[in-house]
């Protein structure tokens, strides 16, 4: 406005820094890339390093008429050796039993089912399934919470349990699963694409789908990991029938929040940090009044006081 400075000379001054700051941010990006590659090879190269998992055990035996029975014989595990969260824990599990394991956040129940599945070794006592790692984990269905949905179609996602399985046979394990009635309202049925986020389907229908995927596999042992967790309790009740139908006729381990669905169960194992510290069923760990009454009832409690 005083004249002292003309327009152009403003520009060519914010010109001037610009192309002097540039460089200086353009460094600052490739070191901070720099450093990301260096974190991430180290975790590369460390897996790379890892010796290849024992697949075999000293006697083993084949898959055929393989039963679910599963001896844990004083089983001590810690993530790192010198910090041991699981002690000396013992149960017999009879095949076609359904075993509940309870307890707070964190007191160890996904690293029960990861040691079954031997995705980590235990580092003293045993866990009794003689057959090798593969044809373990071909005889058993897990459900996460997070469900597996690939990019394609439902008929190939279901499928995905048995490559070899016909149309009839996805079908019926549909049915199993109450999925069959929400697959015919969608678009193409069971050639309706998933997307590759597999945002066109619901949470619900996704875990509808893994159990129906489960029942066509028809794993001898079934390992459900708060299978119903992330769902509404309308969505949850269906999804409760398919697993039961799932269930019959299996050794199943369940880990549940929600205690009032696992009250059925066979045997209850009740951890808390790291250690089991109650089991038995359901009216026995009542009458015993103790940790796991204690949870049980502060549910109810809490589902009361919501209600009113």
């Amino acid at each position: 406005i005083k004249k002292t400075i003309e327009v152009g000379d403003i520009q060519s001054f914010i010109q001037y820094v610009r192309n002097f700051t540039q460089p200086i941010q353009q460094v600052a990006q490739v070191t901070n890339m720099l450093q990301l590659a260096a974190a991430s090879s180290e975790r590369v190269f460390e897996f790379l390093e890892e010796k290849e998992e024992d697949q075999t055990v000293e006697h083993p035996v084949s898959v055929e008429g393989l039963h679910g029975n599963v001896q844990f014989e004083n089983v001590h595990f810690g993530y790192n050796p010198e910090k041991i969260i699981i002690n000396d824990f013992s149960a017999n599990v009879k095949e076609g039993q359904k075993i509940a394991i309870v307890g707070p956040t964190g007191a160890g129940k996904t690293t029960m089912i990861k040691l079954l599945m031997r995705f980590y070794d235990v580092n003293s006592g045993s866990i009794k399934i003689e057959v090798t790692i593969h044809s373990l984990r071909e005889q058993m269905g897990i459900m996460m919470q997070d469900s597996f949905i690939f990019s394609g179609t439902i008929m190939d996602n279901i499928r995905y349990g048995k490559l070899d399985a016909t149309e009839e046979e996805v079908i019926q394990a549909a049915k199993a699963a109450h999925v069959h009635r929400f697959v015919q309202t969608l678009p193409g049925g069971y050639q309706m694409e998933i997307n590759e986020e597999a945002t066109n389907i619901s949470q619900g229908q996704k875990q509808l789908l893994t159990i129906a995927r489960a029942i066509l596999a028809d794993p001898k042992i079934l390992i459900l990991d708060e299978a119903t967790s992330s769902v509404d309790t309308r969505t949850e009740v269906r999804i409760q029938k398919a697993m039961d139908n799932l269930m019959k006729g299996r050794t199943s381990f369940v880990i549940a929040h929600r205690l009032s669905t696992i009250r059925d169960a066979d045997l209850i194992l009740v951890m808390k940090d790291g250690d089991i510290i109650e089991q038995g069923t359901h009216t026995q760990l009542l009458a015993q009044n103790g940790f796991y009454a204690e949870l049980y009832n502060s549910q109810f409690e809490s589902t009361d006081q919501t209600c009113a």
